[in-house]
């Protein structure tokens, strides 16, 4: 049960950082597209950080800090 829900929760980890990542790639090309006068979607990207990229790092983080808190009591508890 337990590496089932953790299996869970790194594909839900993944798929978070994926999303991260392309929020993020957005930004740069929207960014560079700004700077040569070429609209790429800056705004739309500005509307989408507070509903969506800003809870999608959130998320990411806590996932990673419980996961590897997770992995630490599973090491612990098999040593004993």
């Amino acid at each position: 049960m337990k590496e089932r829900l953790l299996s869970w929760l790194n594909l839900f980890l993944m798929a978070d950082l994926f999303l991260v990542l392309l929020g993020f790639f957005w930004l740069a090309i929207a960014v560079f597209g700004r700077y040569a006068g070429i609209p790429l979607g800056l705004d739309i990207w500005y509307k989408l950080w507070q509903p969506l990229f800003t809870p999608a790092i959130g998320l990411l983080m806590l996932g990673a800090i419980v996961s590897g808190l997770a992995n630490q009591i599973s090491k612990r508890l098999t040593k004993v």
